[in-house]
């Protein structure tokens, strides 16, 4: 994505950045600076530059920089993430760790130098933490009768019992940490999470890709709703949106359900993502609506498991273009009456770029972000949709 100094804005053109009746040189400074590190200055000189109602869409369309002025204008810390470092499993070998078969790695970058920046990462390699050493011989998945094995062909080593107990007792040392993600390395016969290699048991013939990793079985199966993907998915940008998203919902909730909560607290967490659970799935929000309506019918615990199922499947659900749009239309209907004509069409013109692909998510969400302060639209105050935790949404920009 483009830096700050990549879009190469010139002083002649400053003019045009911000639609005001004046501006102040040491704007137009900060707005012309190569230097990345001063975008918050850079956005609060803009915030000093603009009058009126009016926000430059030149700002809105770069969404660094728009992250930047929602950050700027914003007088507190957006939507609280709960106590404590967001962490994240990931395999080991993901970072740079020389943990494979061949004592190599696989290092992503995206996750080693860009999300890494945001998360405490907990790296894991099950083959070396059971002792199978590096170098080592090379393990695979084999079907027979009796199921699913984690064998070494050539020396015919079977390692099925010895992985399963590691991963029962790894699974719960890391429950312990309060994981809020894991990222598996795909393929793999211990972490892979879907479409591993399984051979039959005749060891001849193409392999059917329909197993997962026992260790990635282990880990999903103790924690259902844990969001967890492979590095080799994440470089779809939906679903690795779709992670962020959930990552950091998850730890909201976790943190939310670890305390003292209360009915109107769940009434109030459910409220704060209306417009996000919209954004995914309709039918989910509707469904937590009524879950809620006789929440007082509902014993404590049912109500948290149920709760926190519902939640998590509907944010597993991909958001669209079409749905993203929806809500955004359905955000723009709060200003009817609360915007002049001119302001309506910029806002109605810019939700359309972004249906159109032209401009990102971010673009047309600051705008509603500032008309909704600007105007003191208190119901859409706390809306996580609107103005996520700050590495969410700089995590999001990377996308």
């Amino acid at each position: 994505m483009e830096g700050v100094g990549q879009r190469g804005l010139g002083v002649d053109g400053a003019t045009s950045l911000i639609q005001a009746k004046s501006y102040r040189p040491h704007a137009r400074r900060a707005a012309a600076s190569p230097n990345e590190g001063r975008g918050r200055h850079w956005a609060e000189a803009c915030l000093r530059w603009r009058t009126g109602n009016e926000v430059g869409l030149a700002l809105l369309r770069d969404p660094v920089r728009a992250a930047w002025y929602v950050a700027a204008m914003s007088p507190k810390v957006p939507q609280a993430v709960g106590q404590g470092p967001i962490r994240i499993g990931i395999s080991a070998c993901l970072l740079g760790h020389e943990v494979r078969f061949d004592g190599g790695h696989k290092r992503d970058r995206f996750l080693a130098d860009t999300f890494g920046r945001f998360v405490e990462w907990v790296p894991v390699c099950p083959e070396v933490e059971l002792g199978m050493g590096t170098p080592r011989e090379p393990v695979r998945l084999e079907q027979d009768a009796a199921g699913l094995h984690l064998v070494a062909p050539k020396s015919g080593r079977d390692w099925t019992r010895p992985m399963r107990r590691f991963a029962a007792r790894r699974v719960r040392t890391l429950a312990a940490l309060d994981l809020s993600g894991y990222v598996l390395k795909k393929d793999s016969p211990s972490c892979g999470m879907e479409r591993v290699r399984v051979y039959g048991q005749e060891r001849t013939g193409p392999p059917r890709r329909e197993g997962r990793g026992l260790f990635a079985s282990a880990l999903i199966a103790a924690n259902p709703l844990l969001p967890v993907e492979e590095e080799g998915r994440l470089w779809n940008p939906r679903l690795r949106e779709n992670f962020v998203v959930r990552v950091f919902a998850y730890h909201r909730l976790r943190a939310f359900f670890g305390g003292r909560w209360t009915f109107a607290g769940v009434v109030a967490f459910h409220a704060s993502y209306r417009f996000t659970l919209l954004a995914h799935s309709p039918e989910a929000y509707r469904r937590l609506g009524r879950l809620i309506a006789k929440a007082k019918e509902i014993p404590r615990p049912e109500l948290q498991a149920r709760y926190e199922g519902e939640f998590m499947g509907a944010l597993s659900k991909l958001a669209t273009k079409r749905s993203h749009t929806n809500v955004l239309e359905h955000l723009a209907g709060y200003f009817k009456t609360r915007l002049d004509a001119a302001s309506r069409a910029e806002l109605a013109a810019l939700i359309g770029e972004y249906r159109r692909g032209l401009v990102p998510l971010t673009v047309p969400i600051t705008l509603i972000r500032h008309h909704a302060r600007h105007h003191g639209v208190s119901s859409l105050e706390d809306q996580v949709y609107l103005e996520p935790h700050p590495k969410e949404r700089m995590l999001r920009n990377h996308i």
